[in-house]
């Protein structure tokens, strides 16, 4: 059997392709609380397609805690889809009762459009970091779909 190093690889070898079992979005926003609040928004785009289709019906609290703000928002929004995933609920409306970088409570508003775009099925930790910009924050979320 012969050895080749990695140059030595034909050009077919190995080749990078798209995968299909994530969605991302970057939010910026000016603040952290408005950062969560824009996350929230983007994935119930992901999810029902067209916002205008959500019905604004059903209202429900939550309150999410983690060790730090990065941890936070994955709760935050793992939380938001799981009750996509149990309920076909998505709420493209959110008031905060507290926030803080490590906890927060809130009421979100919104109800079940008539069918999901995509099912997601975990807010991920990949490249996740929420960093300042000029004038605010950003962060890119993935979404294992």
């Amino acid at each position: 059997m012969s050895r080749m190093t990695a140059l030595e690889l034909p050009d077919d070898a190995i080749r990078i392709i798209d995968h299909t079992a994530d969605w991302a979005l970057r939010v910026r926003a000016g603040d952290l609380p408005e950062l969560f609040r824009r996350a929230a928004v983007g994935m119930a785009r992901l999810l029902a397609g067209d916002l205008a289709a959500v019905p604004l019906d059903e209202t429900r609290t939550l309150a999410v805690a983690a060790d730090d703000a990065e941890g936070l928002l994955v709760e935050w929004l793992g939380e938001l889809a799981y009750w996509a995933e149990r309920d076909g609920f998505v709420a493209p409306q959110v008031e905060w009762e507290a926030f803080l970088p490590t906890s927060l409570a809130a009421t979100v508003r919104g109800g079940r459009p008539a069918e999901l775009q995509k099912h997601i099925k975990a807010v991920t930790y990949h490249d996740l970091a929420i960093r300042p910009i000029g004038d605010g924050l950003e962060a890119t979320i993935v979404f294992d779909v």
